[in-house]
């Protein structure tokens, strides 16, 4: 026989299917096949393992010595490909112990991560996650390594390192807030005003600057200058509880303020985007049932909380 490489494996299905019919009529009609063009298949498997397998007599067609000792090793191999190349199983979440691992915003963890974690232990009990902080080596490594599973709720980016993929996922309004007591700030604010004003912001460890509000400032020509930089969305309310500084965040997170501490919400500049939250992944994962599952489960939840 010539090597491997210049042998159709095509082929094996054609001797396979012959072997079980033992007519060559019945094995084309099995394969969709046009009784000349299995006739011409088969002899092309007689010239290339040089053996006429299949001998007609009195009875149809007999195996030969070879082919009898070739069938179960092409019967194997056929159901071994078949089988590696079906479809991966489908993610068995209600019996799963898989632990999850997610770089998350605050505004997701905080306001979002409860919900649809009770959501999932009702019908997949044994699953648990754990959360992170969204930094550079995540996107840069951690996704790649599957040492995060996903980036849930950042907002939506212009540039991503190579092999990281981000599908959209759910949009919310921004809004200001600004103390009860601010005697700057009036209902709504023009972007001049936003401009001029002192602002508190969550510290971005991402490392994918600038901000959305930085780039758009910057279009219109404008700067603004942030007075405090915090870790997480409580402390940086508290901080505009205090002073005359504004910050501006989700209207969920904004509406919980509210009703905790002395701020209240203001209508921000038009010409502020919204935030555009996707989920990021590592594209050598997308297709892995869990991923896949969590994927869908993410989207389920999405679609609910827009209703």
């Amino acid at each position: 026989m010539r090597s491997l490489r210049h042998f159709d494996l095509n082929l094996l299905l054609v001797f396979e299917m012959l072997m079980r019919e033992r007519h060559v009529t019945r094995a084309a009609e099995k394969l969709h096949l046009s009784q000349p063009a299995l006739s011409h298949a088969l002899k092309r498997l007689r010239e290339a393992l040089d053996d006429p397998l299949l001998v007609r007599s009195g009875q149809g067609l007999q195996p030969t010595p070879r082919a009898l000792a070739l069938l179960p090793v092409v019967q194997q191999s056929l159901a071994a490909l078949q089988a590696g190349l079906a479809p991966p199983a489908t993610f068995a979440a209600a019996t799963s112990t898989r632990r999850f691992t997610l770089a998350t915003t605050d505004y997701f963890e905080e306001v979002m991560y409860p919900a649809f974690l009770s959501q999932l232990l009702r019908s997949a009990p044994g699953l648990s996650f754990s959360i992170e902080l969204i930094t550079p080596d995540v996107l840069n490594e951690a996704l790649e390594q599957r040492q995060v599973d996903m980036v849930v709720g950042l907002d939506r980016q212009s540039s991503l390192p190579s092999g990281v993929v981000q599908t959209p996922w759910l949009h919310e309004q921004l809004v200001c807030l600004a103390a009860q007591h601010n005697p700057h700030v009036g209902d709504a604010l023009a972007l001049e005003a936003f401009a001029q004003l002192a602002h508190v912001e969550l510290a971005d460890i991402s490392g994918l600057l600038p901000s959305p509000i930085e780039n758009c400032l910057a279009q219109h020509g404008l700067t603004r200058r942030v007075i405090s930089r915090n870790l997480n969305y409580i402390a940086a309310a508290r901080v505009v509880a205090l002073t005359d500084a504004i910050m501006t965040l989700p209207r969920q997170m904004a509406e919980r303020f509210v009703a905790m501490l002395p701020v209240r919400m203001v209508t921000p500049p038009a010409a502020l985007p919204a935030l555009n939250m996707t989920l990021i992944q590592h594209q050598l994962y997308l297709n892995a049932p869990a991923n896949v599952w969590l994927t869908d489960q993410l989207m389920a939840f999405a679609s609910s909380s827009t209703r």
